[in-house]
């Protein structure tokens, strides 16, 4: 019995929205950013200025994206409140579950919380994005009973989360890779948790619930958390002192999956994964710690001999955060310090030109009509 028509599983390939953001040719693997190819903007932009452009749909000039380091820098403000909650989680809470929980909370200490309106939306959206990136870094000093280190406003955004985690201004490199690793994460077009941004964003929820929902799809294994099972995996193979050919080899001959590889979207190489290969390499070999990136390597080109798999964005970025000096359970929160940018540009697209977001199901139950039958009367 056929109600509306017929959706592929998950989904696939049915066009939802319209939207400006985000261009994605699978085929040819491109991805652009208010029609920028990503390789241009993993040259030359900054994770600033492609948040700007995502917001606004066109580049900054000079003054514009002077005026967008200082809002966001001005935004690098936590209320304690949000912070002494932080402090009372307990131990066994993971990075994801503490930030998809305080950024719920941020909403009761923003006083444009009830409005909206597309302002109040950018403007939360400033600050949405300043605070995601400290709530994770200053979980992580927390947990591991460090001072917290308060935000550097003279320092670029990817500058000052690795300050605030760490407690030294970073190197050059560490600051251009993480930058290109934001750029490369921004955004996606309807993925998972962009998706859920925008279902509940059409509700004419807040954008602090939307995010929140974001959050919560974003930590799902099928979504956010790959390159952690990457990492995973290239740990175990550097305990075992095994080759790590073999041992991926032995993996899919017992049917287990390999995280990393293969894409819903892309039938060609992922446009990110190029450049995270390129700063994995460039990090092992600058760092004088390229077992990871040579790991990585091995497998990637079995996987693409064998499987003819190529590897996705998640795979090379589990190297790259680890010669970082990253904590694996951040590298999915570090994801939301990104993906931000692209989840308040389409709330602020969707409730600029808002419909109900109410798709149908394709019924495969019983035969209608089935009948009730007394209970002294059933099998």
């Amino acid at each position: 019995m056929s109600t509306a028509a017929v959706a592929g599983k998950g989904l696939e390939g049915i066009v939802a929205a319209n939207s400006g953001i985000c261009w994605i040719d699978g085929e040819a693997g491109v991805l652009a950013y208010r029609g920028i190819d990503i390789h241009e903007l993993a040259q030359h932009s900054s994770f600033e200025e492609t948040t700007y452009l995502l917001w606004n749909g066109h580049l900054p000039n000079l003054l514009g994206l002077r005026e967008f380091h200082q809002q966001l820098a001005l935004a690098r403000e936590l209320d304690m409140r949000i912070i002494d909650m932080l402090r009372t989680f307990p131990k066994s809470a993971t990075p994801m579950e503490v930030l998809r929980t305080a950024v719920s909370a941020l909403s009761f200490y923003d006083a444009d919380e009830k409005d909206n309106t597309h302002d109040a939306n950018v403007r939360k959206a400033y600050n949405l994005t300043a605070q995601i990136a400290m709530i994770v870094a200053i979980y992580d000093r927390i947990r591991k009973g460090l001072d917290i280190v308060p935000p550097d406003r003279a320092l670029s955004h990817a500058a000052n989360f690795l300050w605030m985690l760490n407690g030294v201004k970073p190197s050059e490199t560490a600051t251009r890779t993480l930058d290109v690793a934001l750029i490369l994460h921004a955004d996606h077009e309807l993925n998972a948790s962009t998706f859920a941004a925008r279902v509940i964003a059409a509700t004419l929820s807040d954008i602090h619930s939307a995010i929140t929902g974001a959050i919560g799809a974003l930590k799902g294994p099928l979504h956010g958390g790959a390159n952690e099972g990457v990492m995973r995996l290239l740990h175990t193979i550097d305990k075992a002192g095994v080759d790590p050919v073999e041992y991926v080899k032995s993996m899919l001959a017992s049917k287990q999956k390999i995280s990393g590889f293969g894409h819903r979207v892309y039938k060609t190489e992922d446009p990110r994964a190029t450049h995270l290969r390129k700063m994995s390499e460039q990090l092992g070999r600058d760092s004088g710690q390229p077992k990871w990136y040579e790991m990585s390597r091995a497998i990637e080109l079995y996987i693409k001999q064998d499987k003819k798999l190529n590897a996705n964005v998640d795979f090379y970025s589990a190297s790259t955060y680890a010669t970082l000096g990253i904590d694996i359970d951040l590298y999915t929160p570090i994801f939301a310090v990104s993906r931000i940018a692209g989840w308040a540009a389409h709330v602020i697209e969707q409730l600029d030109d808002n419909r109900l977001i109410r798709p149908r199901a394709e019924y495969i139950g019983p035969e209608y009509p089935q009948h009730w039958i007394p209970v002294a009367e059933r099998p």
